[in-house]
């Protein structure tokens, strides 16, 4: 076998995915689906950096928007939303400030949600304050 063989075996490829993170990447296609049929554009999805992590890079217009999807099967420990806590904020802003390290003159931009809970989907502009 050779390098090549091995590489992705390597790199996890052949890693099988739980339930749970296969309904993570439907809620993420789902909610990407809605954004560009409301107008914002895909940037980057999944940046992951030492600090953390950003489900999608939009753009709209002029501003880049960092969301965050979170999904939830019920309302029972709180909603979707509700899951976003202080510590998952800090660690978006983090990631957010090494993303926009890429710019010369970072444009405007702003946090936002997709909370998904069950089948409802609703998308929380400026969710987090910086």
């Amino acid at each position: 076998m050779s390098l090549f063989d091995a590489l992705p075996r390597l790199l996890g490829a052949n890693r099988r995915r739980t339930e749970q993170q296969i309904k993570g990447q439907a809620g993420e296609d789902a909610a990407l689906a809605y954004l560009a049929a409301q107008g914002l554009t895909l940037l980057q999805r999944n940046f992951l950096c030492r600090g953390g992590e950003i489900d999608l890079v939009m753009q709209e217009g002029q501003a880049l928007v960092f969301v965050e999807v979170r999904r939830r099967a019920n309302l029972r420990h709180g909603g979707a939303a509700a899951s976003v806590t202080r510590s998952k904020q800090a660690r978006l802003i983090i990631a957010a400030q090494i993303y926009l390290q890429r710019y010369r003159l970072p444009p405007a931009c702003r946090f936002d949600v997709i909370a998904i809970d069950g089948e409802q989907l609703e998308w929380l502009k400026n969710a987090i304050d910086t």
